[in-house]
């Protein structure tokens, strides 16, 4: 059976979301405050986590942050806010999605389903692919290991999933919409917001500004480019 952390201090929508959860078939325990809701999740011992950014002791931005520096698994960052800056800084410190309040519960569910049916397909898969070279770029798929100049990155779950289906589908334009529906396969209104936050922390993370390492071009108006 599969473990969800939900980190909510508001204690009647915590509850709602473990019952969801709970008669969706999945364990479900709750943490009502950021150092609670670090702490268990540091623990190895779940399969996603619900985060609520706006918790008491210890935000979820820092939350987010030191749990992805250890673990890949996903994390479904809930949100009131709707600015775009909130937003962006929750992906950029590597939750994997948002939702928004106030959401349906079901919804909520099927996020959670489809982010764990995903996870579980991509790290658990047993098919052998290649590894991928190109320029000063390796990317290796069993192991899920990027390496950049011989020297290894880290990668977040979807960071790794939207280079490695860029890299295998080289020189053809996806739009952002595309790409969302690819690498997350699920609908939101942030969902074009999401893929360039990605986009933007994979460039980052792989290109050199000092020499020409451009690997993932923006067709502006269109979407990106993997460059061979």
């Amino acid at each position: 059976m599969k473990k969800i952390l939900i980190v909510e201090d508001e204690q009647l929508i915590a509850e709602l979301e473990r019952d969801y959860l709970e008669v969706s078939g999945y364990q479900a325990d709750i943490a009502t405050d950021g150092e609670q809701g670090l702490r268990l999740g540091m623990s190895g011992e779940y399969d996603l986590i619900i985060l609520d950014l706006m918790i008491p002791v210890i935000n979820g931005y820092v939350v987010c942050k030191q749990i992805r520096e250890t673990h890949n698994i996903p994390i479904l960052m809930v949100t009131a806010k709707k600015e775009d800056v909130d937003v962006i800084r929750g992906l950029g410190l590597g939750a994997d999605d948002y939702i928004t309040k106030p959401f349906k519960p079901g919804e909520l569910v099927a996020r959670v389903k489809a982010h764990l049916t995903r996870y579980e397909r991509l790290v658990g898969g047993k098919e052998n692919k290649e590894v991928i070279r190109i320029r000063g770029l390796l990317i290796d798929f069993d192991s899920r290991r990027v390496f950049i100049h011989d020297r290894e990155i880290s990668l977040t779950i979807k960071e790794f999933d939207l280079l490695y289906f860029l890299a295998t589908n080289p020189n053809r334009v996806y739009s952002k919409e595309h790409l969302f529906e690819r690498i997350w396969g699920v609908d939101s209104m942030g969902d074009a917001q999401t893929v360039t936050v990605h986009v933007r922390r994979l460039r980052e993370k792989i290109e050199d500004a000092s020499v020409n390492s451009e690997y993932i071009e923006t067709v502006w108006g269109v979407g990106y480019r993997f460059r061979l």
